[in-house]
């Protein structure tokens, strides 16, 4: 017998979880990797990542929330290292209308989950 998922929203460590693929200037697809959440606007991500690219690079971003799938087009405006890694700041540049609606959802999922880690780890 499986048990049914009953969540709003899909896991914690799904919801952190993305990929991207690299744009090349001559608009072919590049390097394909994945990265990790680390905070959320309705205009753009911080995510962490294991390789280092320049501003101005061009990511397409897949995020996912539910059963929707939904690929965002970002400049990369920063890059910082971390721990071996990379922080990047990424800016969307392109996004239909039901883009901006699943990621407006990813966005409010993500604060909401935000905000209940920090609840619990004041009262630890």
């Amino acid at each position: 017998m499986t048990e049914t998922e009953k969540r709003r929203f899909i896991r914690y460590d799904a919801l952190h979880l993305l990929d991207y693929t690299v744009m090349n200037a001559d608009g072919s697809k590049g390097i394909y990797s994945m990265g990790r959440t680390l905070d959320v606007s309705i205009d753009g991500i911080k995510m962490e990542i294991k390789d280092r690219f320049e501003p101005g690079t061009l990511l397409l971003v897949t995020v996912g929330l539910e059963d929707n799938l939904v690929e965002l087009l970002g400049e990369i405006i920063h890059t910082t290292p971390a721990a071996g890694r990379f922080v990047s700041g990424i800016l969307f540049k392109k996004m239909t209308k039901e883009g901006r609606a699943i990621f407006a959802r990813y966005t409010e999922a993500f604060r909401q989950r935000r905000q209940q880690m920090q609840k619990t780890e004041q009262t630890n």
